[in-house]
């Protein structure tokens, strides 16, 4: 059934994309005194958020391009994988959600780029002297080339065990690793990932899905999503105040990979990300000036929500 319902969104992106993205006018209605609106195949389910843009309103497809420029070069590990088309379709399940459509345009547009910053990150073969320079290959890889184990924890036997002969390597556009993250997410997504993690190295539109639920889910029980952090949902307790804990980009980087990054003063692992970020904000127009001060862009004296295990998602 979730294959089926993914099919028809891919089919209706394509029709819109082939009519030239013009933007569907919301049907709105009142809803227990709250305007709700719909907006087809990119918003749909009377969401509050479906009131405001959407993503293919101000993120279009050459905008797409110039960010991942280099994704398709013949260098790269994943040519013709990644599109627009497969972000656009997986983004359309989220952006009810509050994915891109909270608050304003500016808001909005800072929220893909710093979502796509985190991927761009994590999939890159970019390097000092690399061509158009070491930003501009995001999305170069779709999996974990050349693993040196399977990344199968016995502890979760009951709950995720293991496939035999099945590696739970990193794959995805924010790769996902080990059989827990790929028992969990599959749930979520309502695909066989725990048999099948494969899955998110042949559909991009799941590869990018399994990445933007990650976003828009806290990692752990009382802890932020990344998504609340980014655009101000989160209210920092005291102690994540003490702990230097702030709303926007940094914290993100705290939710999604706690002390693999944050807390380890000016580390080259963080750094690459922000500066992903950065680049992006410059290319989709919004400026890296509107990024925000250094604590609230870094996390590098932040306390980590959690220390990892040696068995965490990889950073």
């Amino acid at each position: 059934m979730e294959a089926k319902c993914l099919v028809l969104l891919t089919m209706a992106v394509m029709l819109a994309l082939a009519n030239g993205q013009e933007s569907v006018k919301p049907v709105v209605k009142i809803v227990k005194g709250k305007k709700v609106c719909d907006r087809g195949w990119e918003c749909k389910g009377w969401s509050q958020y479906c009131c405001n843009q959407t993503i293919s309103d101000y993120f279009q497809t050459y905008q797409f391009e110039n960010l991942f420029a280099k994704r398709n070069t013949p260098v790269a590990h994943a040519v013709g994988f990644w599109d627009y088309r497969s972000f656009i379709t997986a983004a359309a399940r989220y952006q009810p959600h509050g994915f891109g459509t909270t608050g304003g345009k500016l808001q909005s547009m800072k929220e893909v780029a710093a979502f796509l910053g985190h991927v761009g990150s994590k999939t890159s073969c970019g390097y000092g002297v690399a061509t158009g320079g070491p930003l501009a290959w995001g999305l170069c890889y779709n999996k974990e080339m050349s693993p040196s184990k399977i990344y199968c924890d016995d502890y979760y036997k009951y709950t995720y065990p293991c496939t035999p002969g099945v590696s739970y390597h990193g794959r995805g556009a924010l790769p996902i690793y080990w059989n827990y993250n790929y028992g969990e997410t599959g749930e979520a997504l309502k695909v066989d990932l725990l048999n099948h993690p494969e899955y998110l190295e042949d559909n991009a539109t799941l590869a990018f899905q399994a990445a933007m639920w990650r976003w828009m889910t806290p990692v752990k029980k009382h802890q932020p999503s990344a998504h609340d952090v980014f655009v101000g949902n989160w209210k920092p307790t005291k102690n994540d105040t003490l702990a230097k804990r702030v709303p926007g980009f940094g914290t993100t980087m705290n939710v999604l990979y706690g002390d693999q990054v944050c807390g380890q003063g000016d580390s080259e692992s963080m750094n690459n990300i922000v500066s992903h970020y950065l680049y992006y904000l410059d290319l989709i127009g919004v400026g890296r000036e509107e990024a925000g001060p250094h604590d609230v862009l870094t996390c590098e004296e932040q306390e980590p929500f959690s220390v990892s295990p040696s068995s965490a998602t990889s950073s």
